[in-house]
């Protein structure tokens, strides 16, 4: 079982410090959540009862990519992944120049967690088709390996044509590339052509049905023998049985945020740290 942090509604400078507090008691990542805007005129539905977000326009988002780089330089041992980065919103060609920089400065830190989005405004405003964003992510990522493959590349496809180029720095080694989202698409899309699912937060008996959704889906694409990384946040009061429990089920990372529960910036590196001590230490 692998113990990961967030950084979404945080201030940059303290996601840069989280990061260090995080390193330093032996969690395994973190996770930057990702908007680019937020439009004066919002007419786009927020998947939830309400239809809205719960955040406030003026929420700050940093880019994913810029702050993951940082938390890389001042960090030795965490990895750095997405919950979720909107990727078809964007250029194909400028997630692979992110990607692949984060993942040279980091030394092969990264993971990049994808997901479809639900605000047409951002799509409107980068140029990219909102409606085909599930057929064009289906295909950015065949193309995003290829493309960090090294040397000379291309991709031709049907939404994407990239004539040969050479794109450096590539990756050092293979990123890794979660889908996040729970339609059946979405579901779908992970078991069929990444390399694990991020998830929200459940409770465990609603996460370990999503785990078997996906393993039968696995299964069904001839993918069931291999490795495949499940992360999501559990709503359960953490425990070692939970945890325990949750790996059996063949969740293999959770979200946690101990450091939410103190005040000041010593309460919550003394809650981080008891943390380490008391729940990831027994996994170790």
């Amino acid at each position: 079982m692998q113990f990961w942090s967030g950084t979404p509604f945080m201030p940059a400078r303290q996601a840069l410090k989280l990061a260090q507090m995080l390193d330093e008691a032996e969690f395994d990542g973190v996770i930057c959540a990702d908007h680019m805007i937020y439009p004066r005129e919002l007419t786009s539905r927020y998947p939830s009862e309400s239809g809205k977000p719960g955040w406030a326009p003026e929420t700050a988002w940093p880019d994913s990519w810029v702050l993951i780089g940082a938390m890389a330089a001042l960090t030795t041992r965490l990895r750095f992944s997405n919950a979720v980065y909107v990727a078809p919103s964007r250029p194909l060609l400028e997630v692979a120049k992110v990607v692949a920089t984060a993942a040279e400065v980091s030394g092969g830190r990264v993971s990049l967690g994808v997901g479809v989005g639900w605000m047409r405004e951002e799509y409107e405003l980068m140029r990219q088709d909102f409606a085909t964003r599930g057929k064009r992510l289906d295909e950015m990522i065949p193309a995003l390996r290829a493309l960090w493959q090294g040397g000379w590349v291309s991709w031709s496809g049907e939404h994407y044509q990239v004539p040969e180029l050479m794109l450096e720095p590539h990756p050092p080694a293979p990123v890794p590339i979660l889908c996040g989202g729970e339609s059946e698409a979405a579901l779908r899309r992970a078991a069929r052509l990444c390399d694990g699912w991020v998830g929200t937060a459940y409770v465990l008996e609603e996460a370990v049905r999503h785990v078997d959704r996906l393993t039968a889906l696995r299964r069904e694409y001839g993918r069931a023998d291999e490795p495949f990384e499940v992360l999501l946040a559990l709503l359960d009061p953490p425990s070692v049985e939970l945890y325990r429990r949750a790996e059996d089920a063949g969740i293999t990372a959770v979200m946690v945020a101990p450091w939410a529960a103190g005040n000041t910036a010593e309460d919550q590196r003394g809650a981080t740290l008891r943390f380490a001590e008391t729940i990831i230490g027994r996994f170790r």
